[in-house]
C-alpha cells in the first residue's frame, strides 16, 4: 500500500480544504493517507464541518500558523519531520504556501521518494511590495528544485508559474483542477431561495448581487462597492448588494461604503432593507447562491475561485475581473462577463447590463451547471491525482 502524507496550511473555509478532504476520503484503497494541518486563524471561519461530514480526523500542528514566526515555524518543521519518520510516507503532498515550505523541507530532509506541492493560488502579485515578492519567488524556486512535481489548478496558473514568474521548468508542472461535490447546488433550489430571501427581507422583484469570500485587500471589495454605487444610480431595477464572508479588512470596507454614501446593515443583527448587507460567513452557501441572482468577484489575484465554480453549479451568472485562472473556470460571455483588473467603469457597465437584461441573465444562468458538473467534480480530481501519483512512483521505483 502506498502511504501519502497530505499537509495543508490550515482548514479554513475554501477550495484547499475541500480539495484535501476529498483526496483523503475518496482515493482508492491502494493509498493510505494521513492528513495534517495547521491551527485555524481567528480571522477566518472554521471548516471543521467539512471534515466532520466526511468522518475525517486530521492531525493538527498548533505551531503551523498563518503568519511567519521563526520559533513556531521551526517547531512545526521539527514536528513534521517526526511525523514523516514515524509514518514513513512514499509521497508527501503539500497544499498552499506555509505547508509547502515546511512540508517540503521536512520531506527532503527525510529523503521522501516523491514530493509534490499544489499551488492554490500564489502571492507573486497584489500581496506584497517588489522586494518581498522577489524574496518569496526565490524561496519557491528553491523549493521547486526539491519537488518531484508541482500542481497548478489551471493552464493560466501553469503559464504564470513557468513563464511569468519562472518558478520551475514546464516539465515539472501538472494541471489538475479542483474538484467538489456540486450536487447540492441543484437540489431544492426554490425552497433554498425562499429561505435566503425571507431571512434578509428581499422582495421577489429585487435583484441580488452577491460577492463571496474573505474580506482581505487582495479581494478588492472597493471595486464591488464603487460599481454597486454607480449601478444603483443608473438602473431601472430594484437591487440589493450582499457581501458574504468576513475578515480583517471588514472595517476598511465599511469605511469605504460610508465614503461612497452606500447605506448598509449588519445582516447578523437586522434584516432591514438597505442597498448593502454584510452577512458575515454563511456555511450553507448553496442557500445563499439560490437566493442570489448575480455573483460578483473583484479580486486583484486569484488561483481557482471556488465561489465562481459554485455559482455556475447553482446556475448563477457571473461578473468578474479577468485575473489568475478565472478564464479557465468560466465560459466567457456564456456564464460570465469579465473586465480587466480594477476597471470600475467596465465592471459597472457589465454589471448594469446583467441587471437590466433579464433575457441575458437567464441565458447565462442556464449554461453554468453543464459546464462545471463533470469538469470540477471530486471524482475527476481523485482520478487525476491517482494517475499522477502512480506515474511519479513508477519513475522513482
Amino acid at each position: 500500500m502506498t502511504k501519502v502524507l497530505r499537509i495543508i496550511n490550515r482548514f479554513n473555509l475554501g477550495g484547499p480544504t475541500y480539495n484535501v478532504a476529498y483526496l483523503t476520503k475518496y482515493m482508492s484503497s491502494d493509498y493510505e493517507t494521513l492528513l495534517v494541518g495547521g491551527a485555524k486563524d481567528d480571522s477566518e471561519e472554521s471548516s471543521d464541518f467539512i471534515l466532520k461530514n466526511l468522518a475525517l480526523k486530521p492531525l493538527i500542528i498548533e505551531e503551523m500558523l498563518r503568519e511567519i514566526n521563526i520559533i513556531n515555524d521551526y517547531i512545526a518543521y521539527k514536528k513534521l519531520k517526526k511525523i514523516i519518520q514515524e509514518f514513513k510516507p512514499d509521497i508527501v503532498h503539500t497544499h498552499a504556501s506555509k505547508a509547502g515550505v515546511l512540508g517540503r523541507l521536512a520531506a527532503a530532509s527525510c529523503g521522501v521518494p516523491v514530493i509534490i506541492h499544489t499551488f492554490h493560488g500564489h502571492v507573486f502579485h497584489s500581496y506584497f511590495g517588489k522586494l518581498k515578492t522577489e524574496f518569496y519567488k526565490k524561496i519557491e524556486r528553491f523549493l521547486a528544485r526539491k519537488s518531484t512535481a508541482i500542481i497548478a489548478l489551471s493552464e493560466r496558473q501553469k503559464d504564470e508559474l513557468v513563464n511569468l514568474h519562472r518558478i520551475c521548468n514546464v516539465k515539472k508542472v501538472h494541471v489538475i483542477p479542483l474538484g467538489f461535490d456540486l450536487s447540492k447546488f441543484q437540489e431544492n433550489i426554490e425552497t433554498k431561495r425562499d429561505t435566503f430571501r425571507k431571512k434578509y427581507n428581499i422582495d421577489d422583484d429585487e435583484i441580488v448581487i452577491s460577492i463571496i469570500g474573505r474580506l482581505v485587500p487582495v479581494k478588492n471589495h472597493a471595486l464591488f462597492l464603487e460599481a454597486l454605487k454607480k449601478v444603483s444610480e443608473q438602473t431601472t431595477k430594484k437591487i440589493r448588494g450582499f457581501i458574504i464572508g468576513d475578515g480583517e479588512f471588514r472595517q476598511e470596507i465599511e469605511m469605504r461604503a460610508k465614503e461612497l454614501e452606500i447605506p448598509f446593515i449588519d445582516g447578523t443583527k437586522t434584516n432591514e432593507k438597505a442597498l448593502l448587507t454584510f452577512t458575515s460567513w454563511i456555511k450553507e452557501i448553496d442557500i445563499a447562491l439560490a437566493g442570489s441572482d448575480i455573483i460578483a468577484l473583484t479580486s486583484f489575484n486569484e488561483g481557482t475561485p471556488v465561489s465562481l465554480i459554485e455559482a455556475q453549479a447553482a446556475n448563477k451568472p457571473i461578473i468578474s475581473t479577468k485575473v489568475g485562472g478565472i478564464e479557465n473556470v468560466v465560459l466567457v460571455h456564456q456564464t460570465a462577463l469579465l473586465s480587466e483588473n480594477n476597471q470600475v467603469e467596465k465592471f459597472a457597465e457589465n454589471l448594469l447590463k446583467l441587471i437590466e437584461d433579464d433575457a441575458l441573465r437567464l441565458s447565462m444562468s442556464q449554461k453554468g451547471w453543464h459546464h462545471v458538473k463533470e469538469k470540477f467534480h471530486y471524482t475527476r480530481l481523485v482520478s487525476d491525482m491517482e494517475k499522477l501519483y502512480s506515474k511519479l512512483l513508477q519513475k522513482h521505483y
